[in-house]
C-alpha cells in the first residue's frame, strides 16, 4: 500500500471529520471510507439479528460478512446505531476483523481518504496526510442534536452532551487501537469555523504535508 496519497483524518463524535473528509475527497477525487459507518453497521446488524452487543464473537462474525458497498442505509446514522458502534467498536475481534477491509480500502490504487479515530496511528499509519479533528464538547453536542432532531428523532441536548462524554472516555479508553491523535497528525480545532472554513483549512493541511513529501 503506498501511502502518500491516502489522508487520514481522525477525531471524535461530531466534530466535523466526516465532513470535512467528504470534503476532501471532492477536492482531490479520491475515494472516501466512513470508518464509523462500519462499526454502526455491525453494531445494528448484530441487534437486528437478535445479537448482543457484548458478544465478540457474534459482532465479530457480523464484521466478517460486511461490505464497504453495503453502508448506505439510513438506520446506521442514528443516536442508537452511534452508541451500538461504540459498544462492538471495543472488541479487538472486531477491530481485527474490520482492519484489513479498511486497508484494502485505503490501498486503491490513486489513494484514499479514511475518516475515523485509529485511521492515522492503526489502520494506515503511512498515510501522507495526516489530520485530528476536534471541537468543545458543548459544540459537538449541538451539531449532532441539530442532526439528529433534522432526522426526526426527539432528543435533547442534554441527552446528546452526556452521551458525547460517554463516548469519548469508551474510545480513548479502549485498550485495542484508542481513539488517540498520531504523533505526526495535525490538529484541527472546528469549533469556531464553518464547513466551509474547515474544509479549507483541512485542504491546506494537505497540501502543505504534500509539500513536504515533493523533492
Amino acid at each position: 500500500m503506498s501511502g502518500s496519497a491516502v489522508i487520514t483524518v481522525d477525531g471524535p463524535a461530531a466534530s466535523g471529520k466526516g465532513t470535512i473528509a467528504a470534503g476532501l475527497g471532492r477536492v482531490y477525487g479520491l475515494p472516501v471510507l466512513d470508518s464509523g459507518l462500519l462499526y454502526r453497521a455491525v453494531g445494528v446488524l448484530l441487534q437486528q439479528d437478535g445479537g448482543d452487543l457484548g458478544d465478540e464473537a457474534a459482532a465479530a462474525a457480523v464484521a466478517q460478512a460486511l461490505r464497504p458497498d453495503a453502508l448506505d442505509n439510513d438506520a446506521f446514522r442514528t443516536r442508537a446505531a452511534g452508541e451500538a458502534a461504540s459498544r462492538v467498536a471495543v472488541h479487538p475481534q472486531v477491530r481485527q476483523v474490520l482492519l484489513a477491509l479498511q486497508r484494502d480500502f485505503a490501498g486503491q490504487p490513486g489513494g484514499a481518504v479514511l475518516d475515523g479515530r485509529d485511521m492515522g496511528t492503526v489502520i494506515c499509519p503511512g498515510a501522507g496526510a495526516k489530520l485530528y479533528v476536534t471541537a468543545r464538547p458543548e459544540v459537538r453536542a449541538e451539531r449532532r442534536w441539530r442532526q439528529l432532531t433534522g432526522q426526526g428523532e426527539t432528543v435533547s441536548l442534554e441527552e446528546i452532551l452526556a452521551d458525547i462524554h460517554v463516548r469519548d472516555e469508551r474510545d480513548s479508553g479502549r485498550a485495542t487501537a484508542p481513539m488517540a491523535p498520531a504523533d505526526d497528525a495535525v490538529l484541527l480545532d472546528t469549533s469556531e469555523m464553518t464547513i466551509d472554513q474547515a474544509t479549507d483549512a483541512a485542504r491546506r493541511i494537505v497540501e502543505a504535508a504534500r509539500a513536504r513529501q515533493t523533492p
